[in-house]
């Protein structure tokens, strides 16, 4: 008998693709491969249309015209061209970015890159639940600032930012703004235009598509958004990423955030019931549970819990049958506390002892009532033997 595949729960790091975006994909793998840059012949062609009209299907998700979208390989090169692209095009005009200290580590890095090569960064605090302060953003703000960066939602604690209200300021100041949409485009409302955007960063792996495939939305128009390429070679993109187009991933990105579409509010209100089953289901079973971000601005998935007197490692290690992480799939290789959970004033133990659930599409209520299982018996079984105290008295307690 084959071994039981683990539930998962891990949607953040990323999703199953859907089979109907497998149904889209398939022919642009075998009788219709043409490269679209072919101009010359059929097979290009037909590469080409499909390219622009998922172009356009992808902009409508968004709210975007389809020239402003630029294909790039996934969410973390969106990010590094939308800092760097600006910070070199907009040199003569300022040296200065702002940004929050719960960002991706596609952005951090790279706003790390750039402090070496003479940008300086503003890294703005969060509070207690995760949320930046707008006015935070404006006092951060130089005659020198030429952009601002702000995530749509945390990938660790699910935290939604105020970025219509980010928006209005930059927009009110002259300045461009950028959002990494990774872990809301398909799963939150967004438009470019009523948010005031300029800038911003998705992929199709988030929201059960293609892995390797990905969008930078660049407003062409009130304002004009410049930014440098990083990568040349052919000018594909319009000179700013170029490289062969993967026609079957990009029809793959325009499908899934079509069906994403279809039903959002049903599917995110049926997620968000099976994560509260989760938390409820784990409070009610559990003392010294502490739930790390907003109960209110949150994404409809995402539950990240800490356990007071064990190390989250440790119930990683004995969930086996579950998939679940400690944090970012880009950092969790690391031992140390989680930045995000650090930067919202989580002490270290706490932060050690968190745990990222990713609810998603596919999960069922009956998976939920064994997780629930599984978490109880394991973290009873850990504070049993663990050497880490539980604060006496220690009662759940959940964000605002």
């Amino acid at each position: 008998m084959p071994e039981q595949a683990p539930i998962y729960m891990d949607h953040h790091a990323t999703t199953p693709v859907d089979p109907r975006v497998m149904t889209a994909m398939r022919p642009y793998f075998s009788e219709k491969f043409g490269n679209a840059a072919s101009v010359t012949h059929q097979y290009g062609w037909e590469a080409e249309e499909a390219v622009e009209t998922a172009r356009a299907q992808i902009a409508k998700a968004i709210g975007a015209e389809p020239k402003e979208i630029i294909l790039t390989s996934g969410a973390t090169e969106s990010d590094n061209l939308a800092l760097k692209g600006v910070a070199e095009a907009m040199r003569e005009r300022g040296d200065h970015l702002v940004t929050t200290a719960i960002e991706h580590k596609a952005i951090l890095d790279s706003a790390k890159r750039l402090e070496q090569q003479g940008t300086k960064v503003t890294y703005v605090g969060v509070d207690a639940d995760g949320i930046v302060d707008v006015d935070a953003v404006r006092r951060a703000m130089t005659d020198r600032t030429i952009l601002v960066s702000v995530m749509h939602a945390n990938n660790e604690v699910g935290t939604v930012q105020p970025i219509a209200a980010i928006g209005r300021l930059t927009r009110e100041l002259g300045i461009f703004f950028h959002v990494d949409a990774a872990q809301t485009a398909g799963k939150l409302p967004i438009n470019v235009e009523r948010d005031g955007i300029d800038l911003l960063s998705f992929s199709a792996h988030k929201t059960y598509g293609p892995k390797g495939i990905g969008a930078l939305y660049v407003r062409r128009r009130k304002p004009r958004v410049r930014i440098a390429p990083l990568i040349d070679g052919g000018g594909h993109e319009q000179g700013l990423r170029s490289g062969t187009l993967p026609v079957p991933l990009i029809v793959g990105f325009a499908r899934a955030l079509e069906i994403a579409a279809e039903k959002t509010v049903e599917e995110n209100a049926r997620v968000a019931a099976l994560r509260d089953r989760l938390l409820h289901g784990i409070m009610e079973r559990l003392d010294g549970v502490t739930v790390n971000g907003s109960m209110t601005y949150r994404l409809p998935g995402n539950l990240n819990l800490s356990f007071a007197g064990v190390e989250g490692e440790g119930v990683l290690m004995g969930v086996k049958d579950v998939a679940l992480s400690s944090g970012s799939a880009c950092t969790s290789a690391q031992v140390e506390p989680s930045y995000v959970l650090r930067a919202m004033g989580v002490d270290g133990q706490a932060a050690q002892s968190s745990i990222r659930f990713g609810l998603g599409r596919y999960n069922t209520a009956d998976e939920v009532d064994t997780v629930i299982d599984r978490i109880v018996e394991t973290v009873t079984r850990l504070r049993a033997l663990s050497p880490i105290p539980q604060a006496a008295g220690h009662a759940s307690t959940v964000g605002t």
